[in-house]
């Protein structure tokens, strides 16, 4: 399906072909062409609002908590909210056909919707955010937006505060009938008992879930509810990271070409993880020195890493021809990148400056969903997982091989090639040594030296 078919999350239960059957029941339903993406945009949106909870298993309570989200975003205007709520309202009335939705007058965006809907279409440009519905819950919403601005005080990051969200939001759906305010330690432990017992989530997934709730009760609502100690805890797996040979490395970026082979490339060459990737500026590239400079890696700490000689040419190439777009966004009016908050109060210019541009930028220009500001944001991560999943099938390799993998095999090849560990856990940004070991287990030397019994004379 058109830039959809990739962005469908298999706990919701949906897949590219059900998006496609839901695109067809929003065009019978009289939706023009070219705003058939944006329903299902919406639709898809939701389905990411609650990962862990499958799509027909949602109620209207969960179908307002999200528009009431959306209402709470500045770049959104009214109409969009309501746009977002007919889609919501085609999804689950004519597509599922869910009992609970059945009912269009007690439909939570239907007058939103009808607003929306004459709003587009130029019949009611007029129209006031008076006419928005409002949420259900304010004191749900009174509490994330001070989550919001919580966060934003702290600097973190819009990923984190998107996810801590969407977990206060869970939390309250599990306890519909009970204010936060009122809500304690037993509270959290039953919560997180039953993403384990029941949605069966992994020991990352718990411990975000875990992490906002802390910040809630701690920064938020000034109630830290101290020490968890008796709910079940899902396992972490130790497993060994998948490295691949040499050879196997060959073959896999033979398979890729034009930007996505560029920064496989570096990945690989030069050690980073995917969002180091994306995330480079053009200042962090330093030819004369052959290095690059990984800005607020993983832990908010800087390092060097090499810049490999085999892709400098194609790095200098590639960034002449980013550098003539950002010459025509200059020259349109736009040329802006996201900047830190404390740089871009005391270098109000340097948003627009050449050397605070992204390596890999984004192909089109977004709206910055804290600020408003029309920018060109960097490149997104998804195609080049994508690329790389691609480009794996291609080659033939029998492993699951993701970005990450490349960064796994950057640290055993310098191992096999007898490079020290402590010079490995730098490049690799690694504040223990012990995390480095890792990869030791997976080199063709220690203990495998031994000779298998079946291979005895």
């Amino acid at each position: 399906m058109k830039g959809f078919s990739g962005d469908v999350n298999e706990r919701s239960g949906v897949n590219s072909d059900f998006w496609q059957s839901y695109e067809k029941v929003v065009k019978e339903s009289g939706v023009p062409e070219h705003r058939l993406r944006w329903y299902v945009n919406w639709s898809q949106q939701f389905t990411r609002f609650l990962p862990d909870l499958h799509l027909a298993d949602r109620q209207r309570s969960h179908v307002t908590a999200f528009l009431a989200n959306l209402q709470t975003n500045p770049a959104l205007q009214p109409w969009q909210t309501a746009q977002a709520g007919e889609a919501l309202r085609l999804l689950y009335q004519i597509h599922l056909r869910t009992p609970w939705a059945l009912d269009r007058e007690a439909w939570p965006s239907a007058p939103a919707a009808e607003t929306s809907l004459a709003s587009a279409t130029g019949e009611a440009r007029n129209a006031s955010e008076s006419s928005v519905r409002p949420a259900q819950n304010p004191e749900l919403e009174a509490i994330l937006s001070r989550i919001r601005t919580e966060m934003r005080l702290r600097h973190l990051s819009l990923r984190t505060e998107q996810a801590y969200i969407g977990w206060v939001q869970r939390f309250a759906a599990f306890h519909p009938r009970t204010s936060l305010e009122t809500l304690g330690a037993e509270a959290v432990r039953a919560f997180l008992t039953y993403l384990v017992e029941r949605r069966d989530v992994s020991a990352s997934t718990q411990k975000q879930a875990l992490n906002a709730l802390v910040f809630l009760y701690a920064q938020v609502l000034h109630r830290p509810f101290g020490e968890l100690e008796t709910f079940p805890r899902a396992k972490r797996p130790k497993r060994l990271p998948v490295v691949l040979t040499r050879g196997e490395v060959v073959a896999l970026l033979g398979a890729m070409d034009g930007t996505f082979a560029l920064m496989a490339g570096l990945l690989y060459g030069s050690g980073l993880r995917l969002m180091e990737c994306v995330r480079l500026r053009t200042k962090d590239i330093d030819f004369e020195m052959g290095q690059i400079v990984v800005r607020e890696g993983k832990g908010q700490k800087d390092r060097l890493t090499m810049l490999p000689e085999r892709y400098r040419e194609s790095l200098e190439t590639h960034l002449e021809r980013v550098r003539e777009r950002h010459a025509g966004d200059l020259g349109n009016g736009f040329g802006e990148v996201w900047m830190p908050p404390a740089l871009a109060r005391k270098y109000p210019a340097a948003g627009r400056d050449w050397r605070w541009q992204y390596v890999f930028p984004s192909q089109q220009l977004s709206v910055d969903p804290r600020s408003g500001v029309v920018r060109r944001h960097h490149a997104s991560e998804r195609p080049l997982q994508r690329a790389v999943a691609e480009a794996a099938r291609r080659a033939g390799l029998g492993k699951p091989v993701t970005p990450h993998t490349l960064r796994h095999s950057f640290a055993t090849h310098l191992l096999e090639a007898g490079y020290d560990i402590r010079t490995v856990q730098e490049l690799l940004g690694h504040s223990d040594v012990s995390t480095t070991m890792i990869y030791t287990h997976v080199l063709n030397k220690p203990g495998l030296a031994v000779k298998s019994p079946a291979d005895r004379d």
